[in-house]
């Protein structure tokens, strides 16, 4: 994926990546090159197992008869992982220390440990095998054989075979025991009629298993490398706590024991959460072996991680993952400042205090470009209640003019310290979905244009305050609701332009759960939740109205979710996009997938439902300068798994 202009300038500002670097110029879409893939490329034999290397205290307690030798904890030599690291061959030690807000944080320390069974690479365009070993898919994309490592151990030392992906699929997902419905990944579409079938999951052997589709999935190992990555559960584990299994009196005896009243909150947490449960046996490079709850939530060097560097070394080579509960954000920063934490994640707002310290600090900032379509905007809700409101709102000469009567360089240089271009929402230049011009639309700061639109929308009677009124003489207050005070210099700035314009502006801040509750019951009118996309293919939610999750097209996605019997019956562009989503999931090739997902960009571009101010700005990454092999030019998106995407295992800390 391209560095943005923005990214480009910011480079060269904070001067901490070479001129030389290389860009990355494969746009994020979803490819298939071949058709077979059974395998990658492995370690020799006498690589991964007569002269590979582990961590010193392994290699203690194998000495002393209290753990196998590594060759028998690993994978045979052949599926043995062989994961490339950034810069060097890394030492053995250290913790990586980070701050945390707890179990409400679960992705916090989720993302970065995370395993999936394929994930993207680097460029994002398509994806690799990990948990996988390799896969072969048929000619017309329904039939997936996908092959598991030979070997390969949970980190309790139990075999991890296809009992593990077919038990999870048959009790866990299929029954929906922790809270979740079957993924999209798993349906196909018939192309004529739009009916959707379930897939058939089985087994071949104990490390081969087939997806058989009834009609083409062309993305459906992206799609199951986003929606549901742990294709695959710790049988040994869960049939000790399934009802299904032990009986409900059972499940609810040990749901007590652990802590829960309620089974239902039980299995979710250790069916879906369960990275947070020294309890649970792992594949991933860290386990647990602290209660999340505690002040300091640990995770530790797993025995039977399946992993090694290019020289037979077992990942991961930090011995440790320290994340200390925070009770206010100021003391990320001030804990990043004093040494306290060697590797942590910040937002652009912090910038500068992080740049005036980092010598003081001994740490470097590394920006990762996020596929975001702003840094500072809006979403006005096309189906909010109040009919006045949605009638302006869904008139695009009212999102013009509020486009158009706000000063975004004042807005960049205030809010995002000018790392954020004074620009238009929308998909930036190297993301899928780039259209030339976008950027640009609705910019030029033009109040006396503004103000003239809101005359021709009727808006021209004003109450003693001088504030518009509605056509019909009744009030006029736009409201916005956020979920934090994070914003809070950039609502003050739009609010004073907005009641420039005689919009009479009101400012709300709820807790998260209230804005959440408040946004599935439509009650939402405006607020400030940003577009982050890297292709509309892989994850549409934010862009296609398909569930209640994005203020913008409020209850039209209720409308989807509950086929119809809930909600807002889309019409007009709303209803375009989503038939372009349909077409998206029949499509039979590539091309039609790129086809069809380019459509959908394009109707937002001429809708602009969502109106930005700034640019995007990049995800900054404080680490200390004693750590190594952090790629700098990497792309922040949740669908690649944020800090994940670089490949933790094969951090370092150089003593």
């Amino acid at each position: 994926m391209k560095r943005s202009k923005m990214m480009l300038v910011l480079f060269v500002m904070i001067a901490i990546i070479a001129a030389g670097c290389t860009n990355n110029n494969s746009s994020p879409s979803a490819t298939n090159e071949s058709k077979e893939k059974p395998t990658e490329t492995a370690a020799p034999v006498d690589n991964a197992q007569a002269g590979a290397k582990e961590a010193p205290a392994f290699a203690a307690l194998v000495k002393d008869g209290k753990l196998p030798k590594l060759e028998d904890r690993m994978p045979v030599a052949a599926d043995i992982k062989i994961e490339e690291v950034v810069d060097e061959i890394g030492q053995y030690g250290g913790e990586w220390k980070m701050p945390w807000n707890g179990p409400s944080d679960k992705w916090g320390v989720g993302q970065p440990t995370e395993e999936a069974l394929f994930r993207f690479n680097k460029e994002g365009n398509k994806v690799e095998p990990n948990v996988a070993k390799g896969y072969e898919v048929n000619d017309d994309s329904t039939v997936f054989t996908i092959h598991l490592r030979e070997g390969m151990k949970w980190s309790d030392g139990v075999p991890f075979t296809t009992e593990d992906v077919i038990f999870y699929w048959e009790h866990m997902l299929k029954k929906e025991t922790f809270g979740k419905k079957i993924y999209d990944a798993y349906y196909s579409v018939d192309p004529v009629s739009g009916d959707r079938a379930l897939a058939e999951v089985k087994k071949v052997d104990d490390y081969t298993f087939t997806v058989t589709h009834k009609y083409p999935s062309v993305q459906f190992l992206e799609r199951v490398a986003i929606d549901n990555k742990w294709f695959f559960a710790p049988k040994h584990f869960h049939e000790t706590i399934l009802p299904e299994f032990v009986g409900d009196a059972k499940t609810l005896e040990i749901t007590k024991s652990w802590g829960y009243e309620d089974p239902k909150v039980f299995l979710v947490e250790t069916g879906y959460y369960d990275w947070l449960h020294k309890e649970i046996p792992t594949i991933r490079a860290w386990m647990p072996t602290t209660d999340p709850n505690s002040d300091q939530f640990v995770m530790e060097r797993n025995p039977y991680f399946w992993k090694t560097d290019s020289e037979g070394k077992q990942l991961p080579y930090i011995d440790r993952l320290v994340a200390t509960k925070i009770q206010d954000p100021s003391q990320k920063v001030l804990g990043t400042l004093a040494g306290d934490y060697n590797l942590v994640v910040f937002g652009a707002n912090d910038f500068t205090v992080l740049k005036e310290n980092e010598k003081k600090g001994d740490y470097r900032i590394i920006p990762w470009t996020q596929p975001a379509w702003s840094s500072a905007g809006i979403q006005l809700n096309q189906t909010t209640p109040d009919p006045n409101l949605r009638k302006l709102f869904q008139d695009i000469r009212f999102r013009e003019a509020l486009s158009i009567g706000v000063n975004r360089v004042e807005i960049s240089e205030i809010v995002t310290n000018g790392l954020g271009e004074p620009i238009q929402a929308s998909v930036p230049e190297g993301v899928m979905g780039y259209q030339e011009g976008w950027k640009d639309q609705w910019t030029e700061f033009n109040p006396e244009r503004a103000n003239q639109i809101l005359d021709e929308l009727g808006l021209t009677k004003r109450d003693k305050d001088n504030f518009r009124l509605n056509a019909d003489g009744s009030e006029l207050t736009l409201t916005i609701i956020e979920s934090s005070t994070d914003t809070a210099a950039f609502l003050e700035l739009l609010k004073k332009y907005f009641e420039d314009m005689g919009l009479k502006t009101n400012l709300k801040v709820v807790d998260g759960g209230t804005h959440f509750d408040m946004k599935y019951a439509n009650q939402i009118p405006i607020t400030t939740e940003n577009i982050s996309v890297a292709n509309v293919a892989f994850r549409p939610d934010a862009i296609v109205p398909l569930r209640v999750i994005t203020p913008w097209f409020g209850h039209y996605g209720l409308y989807t979710q509950s086929g119809g019997k809930e909600g807002v019956k889309p019409e007009g562009d709303i209803a375009l996009i989503l038939e372009n989503w349909e077409k998206i999931k029949a499509s039979k090739t590539q091309e039609e997938i790129d086809q069809y997902s380019n459509e959908i960009i394009k109707l937002h571009m001429k809708n602009q439902w969502v109106i930005g101010y700034a640019g995007p700005t990049p995800t900054l990454i404080a680490a200390s300068n004693s750590i190594h092999n952090i790629p700098t030019d990497m792309v922040w998106a949740d669908e690649y798994r944020s800090l994940g995407q670089g490949h933790p295992s094969q951090f370092f800390i150089k003593q």
